[in-house]
């Protein structure tokens, strides 16, 4: 089978392309720097190793809390019992809602103790009442981590205790933090409230960026002495959205000023476009033995890219797709690749798909079409 190739220029002639932009060092074993919009990584350091995720746990104890919430098996305003478990276990040093077991809390209180004060507490009451213990929610905590794709990830309780089996990576967070962002966005405004009062008793959201920068909004901090201070964090700016990830930096202090450094740099040296809406016709490819001569390729998301600064008018794509196309064609297959080059360098590739079917053609058509491949 041989393959064809087919050149579109979207912008403007290339031209030579400045340097990529230099990420910056940051004081942490590992952090990376993904772009929601365009669903691109631009900065990874150490992405992949398995770290433990201290209280950044509860992300994914909140992402099945608001999936119980969306399949009516819990209610924003049940009250949930406060099981023993949730309060038996707790040392001075952990963070806590202040439950007592036995008294009701309602949803919407537990998921704010849960988010904004990181309570221990919350997360056990939560994981319990949804799944009917603790080894039961972790069993779905896993199943759901699975189907996000965090490969790298193992949980072993719903608070983020330390656990020789709990472990995740800071691109598996990034994914969980993605998740909780497009899959609940009626429930994100939790994670931007700075501080919420329980019982007579004020605390304040342990993400310090909710203070310094006004574009940040989310999203959940952690701390233990195995983990140190880590930091998942999103902000956004007019339309573009980006998603930090800072695992074991030394000190509450420094998992802020770096995460910061990070959700700056990309901002300033990164500008994400849109290439193709939603459903749109980026090319039309010859079909044989077909009742249309023609299939119609599109993208079933808007195509956002992110692309240093100044780069746009130095973008180049081509279009590769296998030769001869035969009917059927079935509307959704993948037939071709989109691939961007900046500077003659390899930068992304995205599949496109059949906007709509072409069905096999008649016996005398598909003859007639037999005959002339022999002649292409």
């Amino acid at each position: 089978m041989k393959r064809l190739l087919l050149t579109i220029f979207l912008l403007l002639p290339l031209t030579n392309l400045a340097a990529m932009p230099t990420a910056p060092t940051l004081a942490a074993k590992s952090y990376v720097l993904y772009d929601y919009t365009s669903n691109q990584i631009l900065v990874n350091q150490n992405g992949d190793d398995r770290m433990a995720p201290a209280s950044l746990t509860k992300l994914m104890t909140a992402y099945l809390a608001f999936d119980a919430l969306a399949h009516d098996t819990l209610d924003i305003e049940q009250e949930l019992t406060v099981p023993e478990a949730a309060v038996k276990a707790q040392s001075g040093g952990e963070s806590r809602m202040l439950l007592s077991a036995g008294q009701t809390v309602a949803v919407s209180e537990l998921l704010k103790g849960l988010i904004i004060q990181s309570g221990n507490d919350a997360a056990i009451t939560l994981a319990i009442n949804i799944a009917g213990s603790e080894s039961g929610f972790v069993d779905l905590m896993n199943k759901e981590a699975k189907r996000l794709g965090m490969s790298q990830t193992h949980f072993a309780n719903p608070s983020g205790l330390p656990d020789a089996q709990h472990y995740s990576t800071a691109n598996d967070l990034a994914r969980l933090a993605t998740a909780l962002i497009r899959d609940f966005p009626q429930h994100y405004s939790l994670f931007s409230e700075r501080d919420y009062t329980y019982n007579n008793v004020t605390q304040a959201n342990r993400n310090r960026l909710l203070w310094l920068d006004p574009h940040v909004d989310g999203l959940k901090t952690g701390h233990t002495e195995t983990a140190g201070y880590c930091l998942v964090a999103s902000a956004k700016r007019d339309n573009h959205r980006l998603i930090s990830v800072m695992l074991g930096a030394a000190s509450d202090n420094l998992r802020a000023i770096e995460s910061q450094k990070l959700l700056n740099f990309g901002f300033q040296h990164f500008d994400v476009v849109r290439l193709y809406r939603k459903d749109q016709t980026v090319t039309q490819i010859r079909v044989w033995k077909g009742t249309e001569k023609y299939a119609e390729l599109a993208f079933r998301q808007d195509l956002f890219l992110t692309i240093p600064k100044g780069s746009l008018p130095q973008l180049k794509a081509t279009l590769e797709h296998r030769a001869p196309i035969i009917a059927p064609v079935v509307s959704g297959e993948k037939l071709a690749i989109l691939k961007l080059a900046i500077g003659g360098k390899q930068y992304a590739e995205y599949p496109l798909q059949v906007s709509t079917a072409v069905p096999l053609a008649n016996v005398f058509s598909r003859g007639w079409d037999t005959i002339r491949l022999l002649f292409e």
